[in-house]
């Protein structure tokens, strides 16, 4: 089973002056729940090489079991230092793509033509496509013969209410639970910061960092059974 992780390149955080990244949680959770389970991962982003963290996602106060096992883990760290450029990656040589979030994908991974390109390659070819937090915002403009990916859909993202406790709601580019609505999903969640994913047919959707590891849980589960059909 071979899994594509991929990760932002983008570390500005608006024009407020402040760092951001990838969540540490949403790229560590997932890259353990796929390597224990024996998977062959690769990690890529658009600049290639060590994506940024965001600082905050390695406060004291936001440690998690994951990040406490990645600062421990040299072949984790080494993975992630040394992610492969998005360019140099295709889906056909994937079963499925897993997109941790953080606030940077929303600024590069949204916009970014070779994303687009990817997951439209992954949908259009059969394969189930993962993404959790923001990045389910890195959807908004995927097409699926035609019409926005998510039209229709079940999903959920990185809500309203999350961040406007992270008091970003002026500061990031779209809000995530906003966009998808207006591109005809039907959004759903649970209380802020609770674990919460969704599969629709071959979209699977995470809500939070809270929701990385039963996420990647889903989608290895959506891929073993595949397999097994």
């Amino acid at each position: 089973m071979k899994i594509l992780m991929v990760l932002t390149s983008h570390d500005q955080l608006g024009n407020t002056g402040l760092k951001t990244g990838f969540w540490l949680e949403e790229g560590a959770a997932p890259y353990f729940v796929f390597r224990d389970a024996g998977v062959q991962l690769t990690l890529a982003s658009p600049n290639g090489g060590q994506p940024p963290i965001d600082p905050k996602s390695d406060r004291p106060e936001n440690q998690t079991p994951a990040q406490i096992r990645f600062k421990k883990d040299v072949a984790a760290q080494k993975a992630f230092a040394n992610t492969v450029r998005l360019t140099d990656v295709k889906a056909e040589d994937f079963d499925t793509v897993f997109y941790p979030g953080g606030h940077g994908p929303m600024w590069d991974l949204a916009e970014d033509p070779v994303s687009i390109a990817l997951l439209e390659s992954f949908y259009n070819s059969g394969k189930p496509i993962a993404l959790v937090c923001h990045s389910p915002g890195v959807l908004r403009h995927v097409k699926y013969k035609g019409e926005p990916l998510v039209k229709s859909k079940h999903v959920t993202g990185f809500t309203n209410g999350e961040e406007e406790e992270m008091k970003l709601t002026h500061v990031v580019p779209f809000l995530v639970e906003d966009e998808l609505l207006r591109l005809g999903a039907i959004f759903e969640k649970k209380a802020d910061w609770q674990p919460y994913f969704i599969t629709d047919g071959r979209l699977i959707t995470g809500q939070n960092p809270a929701s990385s590891t039963i996420t990647a849980r889903a989608l290895l589960n959506f891929l073993t059974a595949e397999k097994a059909a």
